[in-house]
């Protein structure tokens, strides 16, 4: 691969209409496209919410993911069933939880695929999903290890689904797992351990690596870092360059091991809640490559570095509204193509 800044987006837009996202995604996103999360436009658009058909336990309803126990017993019994038949049609994803990926299934048909390099897909990520997700006694199923377990298996389906969905383009797919739980890792606020991470990890994507796509976690907080460069199975690690970039750099010689296996960083240097019209490609740029002469400093590649970046906002856009999020995918798209210019 030589990516050398690349840019792509990191799922959720904040429109309640699929086509004026597409039409953005497609306009300043067409070599790494992927499809658009909207949670403005209704409640099944939610990072758990559409993850959540057919995995044991789990309702929508009111709006909201519930975990009821009631029939839990047999609803695992199914729910294993169809994983070791590797059923993908009963852990697919359905229109309506999911217009944003219909619709842009839809546009790549019409599209001129020889401009795209990548499809980029995604999905909450199991540590996130189960974190948000309680029992009747106000537990996190996070520490549940049966409905823990189950739920990794049922979002790795979720995963591949959509690999096969997206496969008769003919293009490589990039598919993030969004991890924001991960920020607590290694705090007093969560019990779950850094090992655990890394085991549970190793497993999912060993499921995934036979398919022959990327796969890449996004965290928009700080974290251990060593932890994600630590999982073999782990190719893309996006992260939010704007505010954490000096922090993400002190893990410098994880991230040459990790460079040198193949991996690719994705900075995440476009600010988003803190977005202004002040803030040009010209100075991202000039952030982005200090970082880069850092790493370089350190003993880093520059090859290693340039050919394996990529660009991509520092979080989702879902909560913004529709014109600070056109302006934040602009800025990404002429920040791109500075960077790509300069290389």
């Amino acid at each position: 691969m030589n990516l050398k800044g690349l840019a792509t987006g990191v799922g959720s837009l904040p429109f309640k209409d699929p086509v004026p996202a597409l039409d953005l995604i497609f306009n300043y996103l067409p070599q790494a496209p992927f499809w658009p999360q909207l949670p403005k436009m209704n409640a099944q658009e939610g990072m758990l919410a559409q993850f959540s058909q057919n995995l044991p336990g789990l309702q929508f309803n009111a709006g909201a993911v519930h975990f009821s126990a009631l029939n839990i017993e047999q609803e695992l019994e199914r729910f294993y069933e169809k994983f070791i038949a590797q059923d993908l049609a009963y852990f697919q994803i359905t229109s309506a939880f999911a217009q944003g990926l219909y619709l842009f299934f839809e546009r790549l048909k019409k599209e001129d695929l020889s401009r795209i390099e990548f499809i980029k897909c995604q999905v909450t990520g199991p540590f996130t999903f189960c974190a948000g997700i309680t029992t009747a006694d106000n537990k996190s199923i996070l520490h549940d290890e049966i409905l823990f377990q189950a739920m990794v298996k049922g979002l790795t389906m979720k995963a591949l689904w959509q690999l096969d969905l997206f496969r008769q383009f003919g293009k490589k797919i990039i598919l993030f797992f969004d991890e924001p739980y991960l920020t607590g890792i290694g705090s007093a606020y969560t019990a779950i351990e850094r090992s655990k991470v890394v085991e549970v990890y190793s497993e999912l994507t060993a499921h995934l690596k036979t398919e022959n796509c990327l796969v890449g976690i996004h965290c928009c907080g700080n974290t251990d870092w060593s932890m994600l460069t630590d999982i073999p199975g782990i190719d893309l690690i996006n992260f939010d360059a704007f505010n954490f970039q000096e922090r993400f750099l002190l893990y410098a010689q994880n991230l040459k091991v990790f460079l040198e296996r193949g991996g690719v960083i994705c900075w995440g240097v476009v600010p988003t809640q803190e977005y202004n019209s002040t803030i040009t490609a010209q100075s991202l740029n000039v952030k982005l490559m200090a970082g880069l002469e850092l790493l370089i400093k350190k003993g880093l590649s520059r090859k290693l570095l340039l050919e394996n970046m990529m660009l991509s906002p520092a979080c989702g856009l879902g909560t913004l509204d529709a014109q600070k999020a056109e302006a934040i995918l602009s800025l990404l798209h002429q920040t791109s193509l500075l960077v790509r210019k300069n290389l």
